[in-house]
């Protein structure tokens, strides 16, 4: 597809949809696999996945403990979960429509807390962190994946948004890249009981499709969405145009190629006694 052939119907489905369809195979799948490399999950597991989403590390999860083990997704998102539910093969699959800061689950109900480039999102941190350790058994772990400094990929992108859309569109992406500092995270997990606290930060590189191709996804699967679709098309093609160009730089062998920092951030609830 290029430039010029851009329809919104292209992408009709939901942002959920969208979400899975397009992000998840790009940028949530890959991070997913190291985020469940780094929780070296044992068989006998109990897993919660917090802000799940559409499920890509609840699956991986579940996979990893089948048998002994049991693993459960949690999002404030209907639409996520329903997507979720609907893909996800494994019926022993638990699935909770809730907000992170007030999960009605029994205390210390899990072995390991996962939550997947959500925690940035939440408005109430303290509050939400202190709940996942308290579901949390003896000894359990909490990990997180947060992605940040905002890459030069989606600064060009939120600086054309902005200019082209509306400014609102840049400040999600802020969001998006907002929580990483070492310092701010340790303060939160101590803050909340956590001990053991370990943050390790790595640079990924992940191959995205063409600039023309994930410009849409990307947007359509995000709350993006709706600012860009309500917007004049001379926008939008402006928009196109100027990203395009500026992405030029970050192509191999026709796809975009993200280098984007992540940082994965561990803590354990103490063992009682």
């Amino acid at each position: 597809m290029n430039q010029a052939s851009f329809d919104a119907r292209d992408y009709s489905g939901t942002g959920p949809q969208n979400y899975q369809k397009y992000f998840v195979p790009a940028i949530g799948a890959p991070l997913a696999e190291d985020l469940i490399r780094a929780a070296a999950l044992q068989p006998q597991d109990r897993v919660l996945d917090v802000a799940c989403g559409t499920g890509v590390v609840t699956r991986l999860a579940a996979k990893a403990v089948r048998g002994e083990g049991h693993a459960a997704g949690l999002d404030v998102n209907p639409g996520m979960l329903a997507v979720a539910r609907t893909i996800s093969l494994d019926n022993s699959i638990d699935w909770y429509e809730t907000s992170a800061a007030a999960m009605p689950l029994p205390d210390e109900s899990y072995d390991v807390v996962l939550c997947q480039m959500g925690l940035q999102f939440m408005p109430g941190k303290p509050q939400a962190l202190r709940e996942i350790r308290r579901v949390l058994a003896a000894g359990g772990r909490a990990l997180f994946n947060l992605s940040g400094p905002k890459p030069a990929v989606f600064a060009i992108l939120a600086d054309a948004l902005s200019r082209h859309i509306d400014p609102r569109c840049a400040d999600f992406i802020d969001v998006v890249f907002s929580l990483h500092d070492a310092e701010e995270l340790s303060s939160l997990m101590a803050e909340a009981g956590f001990e053991k606290v370990e943050i390790q930060t790595e640079t990924r590189t992940l191959k995205l499709p063409t600039p023309q191709d994930f410009l849409w996804q990307y947007v359509h699967s995000t709350p993006l969405a709706g600012l860009v679709n309500e917007a004049p098309p001379q926008n939008r093609d402006a928009l196109s145009a100027d990203v395009i160009e500026r992405w030029q730089q970050f192509v191999v062998n026709d796809a975009l190629r993200l280098r984007v920092d992540m940082t994965t951030v561990q803590g354990k609830r103490a063992q009682e006694g």
